[in-house]
């Protein structure tokens, strides 16, 4: 039997189109750190992304990265912009000239730039090797390195399995896939002492076995934070999507102690898309996960507690604190809350779609199950931008997609620039005035029935994968009386509030309610569980910074 495979070395990648430069860098890196660490040489932004994504694929860890600042192509600052995205902790390092030292320091705040060096950095004991020391030992001791070789068992057409992946791969948190019905499902299940009677298994980097695990039990072993450090905060923040990441971002650099609290993964609904290429910043687009990972690291970067894996039941008033109540008991207090826990997928109403789901029909979970999806055809339920952005992701490796809407056109609901993607595309089809009532298959989807609303005329077709956005509901039952919603749930605020005079009924205060104030002084709503809101991106994020304004105002007046 062969001895295991050792881990490769963490990587220092050196990136300069000079090919003198390039060598000279190389040599010393290759000098102070070969042994213990890969030196990679690339002499382009391109081919260095390229390597990166190789990288990310085969699990191997970068801990510093040097790019030139003049490079055709992509420039050092573009390129580390975009490896960010791939290798979010490592360090960064950008080589100048004199006359580039403007750029350099303005880097800084563009691509969170670690250090800057001028060239000739010679010798390089005095120049070179201080600055790479101190940012390896920065990374070493970084406690965000992503859990290496975690390992998940599960069944392909587990509901829970597609779960258990979902939540990880939404956490930033590396794992590898096996299957329980293949060989080496079956030896980790057997190395582990269980079977496959309780799926999914999750096995630790360091050997811990999880069986059947919920998103807590994940959140704990894998090294996200969990518990809350106080018990009073300035501001509590209720949800990690957008509109959340933004007010949990201003409020915490604006001097407030704050904590957000999200119960799945930061980026809600955003954080599941593909690609928004209509967000201000991002003129090649960006993906909902980076977007999300970008705002986190942002937010807790200037002081914000993240808590994940965390489920809030319950808000209520006791005098001037606003006490938040988790699902497991206990509670924590604030001088104000923020709620901006955002809106789930509507559940499609077709007999069979609630059994499969999970095993072939999925809810806003393209991203997780795009890889399955190869070279298959792929049937998708909605006409807003959620799903013509999955669409587009998905036609990448499937045979074909279907988008199914029950109107004429998309014209009423979805953004120009993806029906004019989707229109180009020859993959994708659109099937207007159509909606799915019915699904069949044995142990996972196999077929769906489909019905034309204008003409009535049914037709069953083969489908093993069926991708579900027909818009939202908001996450606000467990609110309960304490804040006035409308019919829908969404939640009111401002002038929107049912009001008698200058305030709503039962209002404490002489003021009338701020503009994202609640009908309870202190508790302040932003994004898409507000009432009327534009569900965008762009928009939750400023509601979320206009809320924390407000904050401040209802604080001061305290």
């Amino acid at each position: 039997m062969s001895a295991p495979k050792a881990p490769a070395k963490p990587a220092i990648l050196s990136v300069d189109d000079d090919p003198g430069v390039s060598r000279a860098v190389v040599r010393d890196l290759r000098k102070r750190y070969g042994e213990k660490y890969r030196i990679i040489r690339a002499e382009s932004g391109d081919q260095a992304l390229e390597t990166l994504r190789e990288m990310k694929l085969r699990g191997d860890a970068v801990a510093v990265i040097v790019a030139d600042y003049r490079m055709p192509g992509l420039s050092g600052i573009e390129f580390l912009e975009q490896a960010m995205d791939l290798y979010p902790v490592a360090r960064r390092v950008l080589l100048t000239a004199y006359a580039d030292t403007d750029a350099a320091i303005d880097a800084i705040n563009v691509v969170d730039l670690d250090h800057y060096l001028l060239k000739p950095w010679d010798p390089p004991e005095e120049k070179l090797y201080p600055v790479i020391d101190a940012l390896l030992d920065a990374w070493a001791s970084s406690s965000h390195h992503p859990a290496e070789e975690t390992k998940v068992i599960g069944h392909r057409w587990s509901e829970r399995s597609s779960d258990v992946r979902e939540f990880l791969a939404r956490n930033q948190l590396a794992y590898r896939w096996y299957m329980s019905d293949e060989p080496e499902g079956q030896r980790l299940l057997s190395a582990a002492g269980t079977d496959e009677l309780r799926l999914p298994v999750v096995i630790a980097s360091n050997g811990d076995v999880l069986v059947e695990p919920t998103d807590a039990e994940l959140a704990d072993k894998l090294g996200l934070s969990t518990t809350l450090s106080e018990d009073f905060y300035d501001l509590v923040v209720i949800g990690g999507g957008p509109a959340g990441l933004g007010a949990a971002l201003y409020g915490a650099s604006e001097g407030l102690r704050t904590v957000l609290i999200e119960r799945r993964a930061t980026g809600g609904q955003a954080g599941q898309s593909s690609r928004i290429e209509n967000y201000l910043g991002f003129p090649d687009g960006v993906s909902g996960a980076q977007l999300a990972d970008r705002a986190r690291r942002q937010a807790t970067k200037f002081g914000a507690e993240v808590i994940t894996a965390r489920d809030v039941t319950g808000l209520e008033i006791n005098g001037s604190a606003r006490t938040v109540r988790f699902d497991d008991g206990s509670s924590v207090d604030a001088h104000s809350v923020i709620l901006a826990t955002g809106v789930s997928y509507r559940q499609l109403s077709a007999p069979g779609l609630d059994t499969y789901t999970g095993r072939g029909v999925y809810y806003g979970s393209a991203v997780t199950e795009a890889a399955r999806c190869s070279e298959q055809d792929v049937y998708i339920v909605g006409g807003a931008n959620s799903a013509g952005q999955a669409a587009v992701y998905l036609s990448r490796g499937a045979r074909s997609v279907t988008i199914l809407i029950r109107g004429n056109s998309l014209e009423a609901s979805m953004s120009y620039y993806l029906i004019q993607q989707i229109e180009k595309n020859p993959k994708i089809t659109v099937r207007t005035c159509t909606e799915v009532i019915g699904a069949e298959g044995d142990d996972h989807l196999e077929r769906i029935t489909l019905r034309n609303r204008a003409t009535g005329e049914e037709d069953t077709v083969d489908a093993q994968w069926l991708f579900i956005f027909i818009g939202a509901a908001p996450l606000t039952d467990w609110l309960g009386d304490v804040v006035v919603r409308d019919g829908n749930g969404f939640v009111l605020a401002g002038p929107d509030l049912p009001s008698e005079g200058v305030t709503p009924d039962g209002w404490p205060l002489d003021r009338a309610p701020h503009h994202l104030e609640t009908s309870v002084p202190g508790v302040f709503v932003a994004g898409d569980v507000h009432a009327e809101s534009a569900k965008r991106v762009a928009s939750a994020v400023g509601e979320g910074a206009m809320a924390v304004m407000f904050v401040h105002r209802y604080l001061a007046q305290q």
